[in-house]
């Protein structure tokens, strides 16, 4: 079965993503697709294995497939999570509205961690390109600041929301350069020191809940397995 065909007839979760999603999108903003397909579990019975991911089919989109989606979601991948918890859903059929009942038992204390370290990577991308350029790239650093602010919500209220709301108006002049790198800087130090303190108080368990994600997994395998087999088995 050719990649694109799993994005096609087996999606079960599709949303927008990127700006459009986090309330920052302008008039030249992209519109950025990110899925989930299922695939049907004869295909796993072959050597060749379904992909994990899938690029397009299209421009801007991008899809996971369902067991390496809940991996890396279990493990507090931040571009991950924020799929989850898109206000902007495509299309969802029942599995993917039962992924989605299943989004609390992703959430844990690991986010600190992750989201931390993907931050720390992207600070470093923007410290190069001072060092360098003299200035950062504004919308990365607009989107770090939006991160940043995002984990430190998350551990504050155990909930993860990514439209940033009353935020849009401070973070878009970011991005159009209008507060100095020194400001910016500031404003990600306050941050960080906001998001550990959250930690300290978080009402989000140690770790995620593994077990129900992985009987989630284990029954909608089986359902695949019981329908029939797609054509060329």
């Amino acid at each position: 079965m050719h990649p694109e065909t799993l994005v096609r007839d087996h999606t079960v979760y599709a949303c927008v993503m990127g700006s459009r999603a986090f309330g920052l999108a302008t008039d030249a903003s992209d519109t950025d697709r990110r899925g989930v397909f299922l695939a049907p579990t004869a295909l796993f019975w072959r050597f060749d294995k379904p992909p994990t991911h899938v690029e397009g089919p299209g421009e801007e989109r991008f899809s996971w497939e369902l067991e390496r989606f809940c991996a890396l979601a279990l493990r507090g991948n931040p571009n991950i999570l924020e799929c989850l918890h898109s206000p902007l859903v495509e299309h969802v059929d029942d599995t993917g509205r039962e992924l989605l009942s299943l989004r609390g038992a992703f959430l844990s204390r690991r986010a600190h961690d992750t989201f931390t370290r993907y931050a720390l990577g992207q600070r470093r991308k923007l410290d190069a390109d001072v060092r360098t350029t003299g200035a950062p790239r504004w919308k990365h650093a607009m989107h770090l600041l939006r991160l940043l602010m995002s984990a430190r919500d998350l551990l504050r209220t155990g909930e993860l929301r990514i439209d940033v709301g009353d935020q849009r108006e401070p973070l878009l002049a970011v991005k159009r350069g209008e507060l100095s790198w020194a400001g910016v800087e500031a404003w990600m130090a306050r941050l960080g020191a906001e998001t550990e303190q959250a930690l300290a108080r978080s009402p989000l368990p140690p770790e995620p809940d593994e077990a129900r994600v992985a009987d989630f997994l284990f029954r909608t395998r089986r359902a695949s397995a019981l329908r029939t087999a797609p054509p060329g088995l």
